[in-house]
């Protein structure tokens, strides 16, 4: 960072990103130039909550102006727009920190997420956290005053730049706490010097902030001929909290609008649900299932998407114990009549009140996707390939809950053997052939590895419909879903294969009898195998392929195990059970190799470890005994 002070005021370079983006502002996004509004009246929004939440411990913050609002004016003749709040303002540090470097892990995430598409990336800037460089879309140079709240008059800073590669900061006097955001137009943006214009924005954008957004009156002045300023103020916005309002008032425009400022999202959402709930809690939600996944949907540490309000008092950003981990991308709001204003983080942790509310407002998600899920399969289909994935995690983390889960969650399957997951438990069940008592399944690292799986052979010839599940997840899902509406969940590739009264009788006492006949040669593959195997026996699963590995009934699958070692988690150290087809003429072969033999019973072993998309401890070895016995075979 360049540095040059003279006696109070410094110049500082930005940080690369921000030149990154600054670029971006002004030479990308000029189509879209209104958004500047939106995102100075959100930030200006966020910095009163703020106050109001630190000064519900520290009432002295208000001083004598606990009114809070927004205010927007212009100056015709200076060309200038201001953007004021009275807030909780911003120390020198605050300043450099928040306005001269982008803080967030977003910042990559953000320019990966361009599309080229100038509507869509102008909206991508409040979802990422960087809204104020959109000020250097239509000025060619902004000037921030802010004060913070509990700090003297001649503390305040003023930051200026006129979005080139540095700013300047340097303390300056201010007499009320908070902040002012003027920009200075370039040429050609003098649209924006209207009352007109500008109250039409705020309309259109953030009618539903809850602050009052303030502007100078304008009356017609007959001898002029003209709208003048008077010294009068209106309340541009309804500046009522949107969820308080009764859903017959609300317009689904509204709506959407709400969401897009709760969200920092520019796509609509995908569903939302409104209630005031009476009883043992009192409060309103509104809830909001976004139409795409965030950029940080996987990261489980990421902050959560509920805003917690307290009789219309903001109080925290990102409640987490609002919402279950696996629904953290719903987003709205939760406004609380019964916890005290002073709850904290600690307090939310022990409270049966949230609790209560928690519970209410999972079972209100739920309900609205199961609703999605009946009556919209498009947009179901639409929040699945978003969202499912993460859904799964519910049917091991909320018990109460995991029925409702199961219901919704949605594999693919040889029904349609396509990767698309569209089939639910009950339409697998409703597809069930008679005599049918279980739900059979495979998991596998891809949907190919899945589909082809050796395991299926016996099942595609009988036509039994199997799941195909190949999301990193299903492991953990199938692990604490043992049975659906009475039927059990069973891996075809764990232990004993039993068909039930699917099984045909004569293949079975063919089986039996192949066991018994093949008896030495299995022993023989054991003990060529050693400890690589727990056991060697004659397969019921197998048409096609001449071997396959099986996990014993309680042991964790193959897959699993992989899932586990790549995470860098210790894994169980069991041995799989390999099963060979007496019907196929490489096991045929064998009864009679007496040379080669270790080494087919061990081409065996590697081929079902590869099919079943195991790795190999020796794939040198494997390539040289492939070799060898080709060799070996065109000699003859």
């Amino acid at each position: 960072m360049s540095e040059s002070a003279t006696a109070n005021r410094e110049t500082l370079g930005f940080q690369a990103e921000v030149k990154q983006l600054l670029q971006l502002m002004i030479h990308s996004l000029y189509s879209n130039k209104e958004i500047f509004l939106r995102e100075l009246v959100s930030n200006a929004s966020d910095a009163c909550d703020k106050l109001r939440f630190e000064a519900l411990n520290n009432s002295a913050l208000y001083g004598d102006d606990s009114e809070l609002r927004i205010r927007v004016s212009f100056d015709k003749a200076a060309r200038t727009i201001t953007v004021s709040d009275n807030g909780i303002g911003l120390s020198r540090d605050e300043a450099v920190a928040h306005l001269g470097t982008i803080a967030k892990s977003g910042t990559k995430e953000f320019f990966t997420a361009l599309t080229g598409d100038q509507a869509k990336d102008a909206h991508l800037i409040g979802q990422f956290g960087v809204g104020f460089y959109s000020s250097f879309i239509i000025a060619d140079k902004v000037t921030v005053v802010s004060r913070r709240a509990g700090l003297e008059s001649n503390q305040a800073v003023c930051w200026e730049s006129g979005g080139e590669g540095e700013y300047t900061v340097e303390m300056v006097e201010k007499a009320s706490r908070g902040t002012d955001v003027i920009l200075h137009l370039r040429e050609g943006e003098d649209e924006f010097l209207s009352a007109w214009k500008l109250k039409s924005i705020i309309r259109k954008y953030s009618d539903h902030i809850t602050l009052p957004i303030v502007m100078q009156k304008e009356e017609w002045n007959q001898e002029k001929g003209e709208q003048v300023v008077t010294d009068e103020d209106e309340t541009v916005n309804q500046a009522n909290a949107l969820w308080v309002r009764g859903k017959s008032e609300i317009t689904d425009d509204q709506y959407k609008e709400f969401y897009k400022h709760v969200a920092h999202d520019f796509e609509d959402p995908l569903a939302w649900t409104h209630a005031r709930v009476e009883g043992k809690q009192e409060y309103t939600q509104l809830l909001f299932i976004p139409a795409r996944a965030p950029f940080d949907l996987w990261d489980r540490n990421a902050r959560h998407g509920i805003k917690l309000y307290v009789r219309r008092v903001f109080i925290m950003d990102d409640a987490e114990q609002l919402m279950p981990l696996y629904l953290r991308f719903v987003r709205g709001v939760v406004d609380s009549a019964d916890l005290p204003l002073n709850v904290s983080r600690e307090i939310l942790q022990q409270s049966k009140d949230i609790d209560g509310i928690r519970s209410g407002c999972t079972r209100k998600v739920l309900g609205m996707l199961e609703d999605l899920a009946e009556n919209d399969k498009e947009k179901y289909s639409q929040f699945w390939a978003a969202f499912g994935a993460v859904l799964k995690e519910g049917v091991g983390e909320d018990h109460a809950n995991k029925e409702k889960i199961a219901g919704l969650i949605r594999f693919a399957s040889t029904h349609n053997d396509t990767p698309d997951q569209t089939v639910s438990l009950a339409d697998y069940i409703g597809r069930m052939k008679e005599g049918q008592e279980k739900i059979y399944f495979v998991t596998a690292d891809t949907f190919n590895a899945a589909k082809n799986s050796p395991h299926l052979e016996i099942f595609r010839k009988k036509g039994i419909e199997v799941l195909l599940l190949s999301d990193r997840v299903d492991e953990w899902v199938v692990g604490h879903l043992t049975e659906f509406d009475g039927k059990q969940l069973q891996s075809v590739a764990k232990g004993g294969l039993d068909l039930g009264k699917l099984e045909d009788e004569e293949e079975k006492k063919e089986a039996e009898k192949a066991a018994d006949e093949y008896k030495d040669l299995l022993e023989k593959v054991k003990a060529a195998l050693g400890e690589k195997v727990k056991d060697v026996r004659v397969t019921y699963r197998l048409t096609d392929s001449p071997s396959c590995l099986v996990s014993d009934e309680h042991d964790p699958s193959g897959n699993l195990a992989r899932l586990l070692k790549a995470a860098g988690q210790a894994a169980p150290n069991v041995k799989p059970i390999l099963e060979i087809n007496p019907n196929h003429v490489v096991v045929q072969r064998l009864k009679y190799e007496e040379v080669r033999f270790d080494d087919w019973a061990a081409l065996l072993f590697e081929q079902a470890t590869l099919a079943e998309g195991g790795q190999l401890d020796d794939p040198a070895g494997f390539v040289k005994r492939i070799n060898d016995l080709m060799m070996a075979i065109s000699a003859k």
